[in-house]
């Protein structure tokens, strides 16, 4: 008996041992590295994943390339029905704040591993309102600023406690392979837009501190972000601080103002995110993140992605320097019914799209 990993990224027992047949159970089975006992093997979900993912964008991408008037439906096609399906991911733990007011843990399957987040939106506004965004904002908050000491603390004793045995010793931890549990790196993010913080600057002249302190291994910042505030003038001296190794996260999930309406529902306009993107990406590169989810039963229109990824070709050709595209879609619980994940091979579909329209490097999580 072998427990293999579903499309969805759930295990389900395999009898490979049986003359003749597959046998399957619907039983998932927790992420860990392999265990052999008995003749059972847990397969590591991570690299399975990842291997059916390389597989089917490969596909894709020689279909699109072959036949690309199959695969790219003419713009009048209407948005896809998506057959609506619980999520079963190993990557869907909750942010784990140990304790902390702003400092927390989590297993990010973009970072492929442990992520440490500091939360720069403690008080949950956000000039986007993402219709997949699992903040529940209407709950009370217990601090309206981070406090940029408090913040620093907590961000090295979560440090000091990664890199020592305690970690093992907490759920789920605990049963989490040895490449899980590598720190990727130290994001700023939180439950709003962290560039909107008025401590931007602080918190990133805090967190690169202790970096410089040389007190831990050297770990890389990420900044996850709307791209709204890239331009503000505290939010670039805040940029210039971070090193070549650092990297920008910048969100775009839309390829016309209609669907960014739909999606984000912000009255920041498409064509601000898109000039700021040009703007940062144009001196530093800046790695785009998409997530694409289904709204009422629907993903995103051929007509959406083509647009979408000709935004990211025209970014290509005016300067940007985009390394990579993240497909993905919404993984932790959501307060909406009507939003679902969206299935992998419809990712698949629109990181080959961007492939082979705007020439960039696309990965599916």
């Amino acid at each position: 008996m072998v427990n293999r990993p579903g499309r969805d990224g759930s295990f389900r027992a395999f009898d490979a041992t049986a003359q003749g047949s597959v046998n399957w159970a619907g039983s998932p089975c927790k992420i860990g590295a392999a265990i052999r006992k008995g003749g059972v093997v847990a397969w590591d979900a991570l690299e399975e994943r990842k291997d059916i993912i390389k597989r089917e964008d490969e596909q894709m991408s020689t279909q699109l390339d072959s036949a690309p008037e199959r695969i790219l439906r003419p713009p009048e096609a209407p948005a896809r029905p998506v057959e609506r399906k619980a999520l079963t991911s190993s990557f869907a733990y909750p942010r784990d704040f140990l304790g902390n007011r702003f400092v927390y843990l989590t297993i990010s399957p973009r970072a492929r591993g442990l992520s440490i987040g500091v939360n720069l939106n403690p008080d949950r506004k956000c000039n986007f309102d993402c219709v997949y965004c699992e903040v529940a904002r209407a709950e009370p908050t217990v601090d309206e600023i981070v406090d940029c000491e408090a913040a620093s603390r907590e961000l090295e004793a979560t440090l000091a406690l990664l890199h020592s045995p305690e970690l093992r010793n907490r759920a789920p931890y605990s049963t989490l392979s040895s490449e899980l549990l590598q720190l990727k790196h130290v994001a700023l993010s939180g439950d709003g837009e962290p560039t909107a913080s008025p401590r931007f600057l602080e918190v990133v002249e805090g967190v690169v501190h202790i970096r410089a302190r040389g007190l831990f291994p050297f770990f890389k910042v990420v900044l996850i972000t709307n791209g709204s505030h890239l331009d503000d003038p505290e939010v670039q001296a805040g940029l210039r601080l971070l090193t070549s190794r650092d990297e920008i996260w910048a969100k775009l999930e839309a390829g016309s103002q209609k669907y960014m309406d739909l999606v984000n529902r912000s009255s920041v306009p498409l064509e601000k995110i898109l000039n700021n993107i040009l703007e940062t990406a144009g001196k530093r590169p800046v790695i785009i993140q998409s997530l694409f989810c289904s709204v009422e039963g629907h993903g995103p229109s051929d007509e959406e992605i083509q647009q979408y990824a000709e935004r990211l070709r025209d970014l290509r050709e005016a300067g940007a320097k985009i390394p990579l595209v993240q497909i993905y879609s919404a993984t932790r619980p959501m307060h909406t019914k009507k939003v679902q994940h969206l299935p992998l091979r419809m990712m698949s579909e629109i990181a080959a799209r961007v492939r082979h329209v705007a020439g960039i490097r696309a990965e599916v999580f």
